[in-house]
């Protein structure tokens, strides 16, 4: 599975060469380098660490630049694993195992492959259950005062309670979310930029993780 860190960066349009419009998500990945590699026979489990977003030394604790230092990575803020992720090792991709410090670019993904994108969706503050959940609403007319309320929720004498997990209204969005079947219309490698068919989850600047799918 390749894997690769980036930052969102907002959406536009490109023209194929047939004349189709395609809207799509310009993200700026990587590069990322390898700054662990986790083995099932030391770790317990099979992974690769992936490092994003440069920031000033300093930013970090001393704790955090060490652990960089050890791949020659200068101090980044967002570190994530990558479980079963297989990184072409060599500088010619020949399937070799990764290496500490090595760095994983856009070049590892290809035009027209199918990805799925990681990250944290658009908070849309406290909602209603009709917009949270797609709730059909009341009657609007002969003085109905159930408009947009969810109306009865079941709890009585017994159980005399609400049931965790109903669907009520609460917070929206600001969580973690996952889009798949994404392919990919367009590889910028001077740029380090990856233009994704479609719309990813996140707002503007958000960090998000492309992985292949499938």
């Amino acid at each position: 599975m390749s894997a690769i860190l980036g930052k969102k960066l907002g959406m536009t349009q490109i023209f194929r060469d047939d004349g189709e419009v395609v809207p799509v998500t310009v993200i700026e990945a990587g590069p990322c380098p390898v700054t662990a590699i986790r083995k099932p026979d030391r770790d317990g489990y099979s992974a690769i660490q992936l490092a994003f977003d440069e920031v000033k030394k300093g930013k970090l604790s001393k704790a955090e630049e060490g652990h960089l230092a050890k791949s020659d990575a200068p101090p980044m803020r967002v570190l994530v694993e990558f479980r079963d992720a297989s990184i072409d090792g060599g500088e010619e991709g020949d399937g070799a195992e990764p290496t500490l410090g090595q760095q994983v670019t856009v070049e590892n993904f290809e035009a027209g492959q199918k990805v799925k994108v990681s990250g944290i969706s658009i908070g849309k503050g406290f909602q209603g259950t009709i917009k949270r959940h797609n709730f059909s609403r009341g009657p609007v007319s002969h003085g109905s005062h159930n408009v947009r309320a969810p109306g009865s929720i079941g709890a009585s004498a017994y159980p005399a309670r609400v049931f965790k997990g109903m669907r009520l209204p609460g917070q929206m969005g600001n969580k973690r979310a996952t889009q798949t079947g994404l392919e990919i219309a367009g590889i910028d490698a001077g740029r380090n930029l990856l233009m994704i068919k479609g719309s990813v989850p996140g707002s503007r600047n958000s960090i998000v993780e492309i992985r292949n799918d499938g």
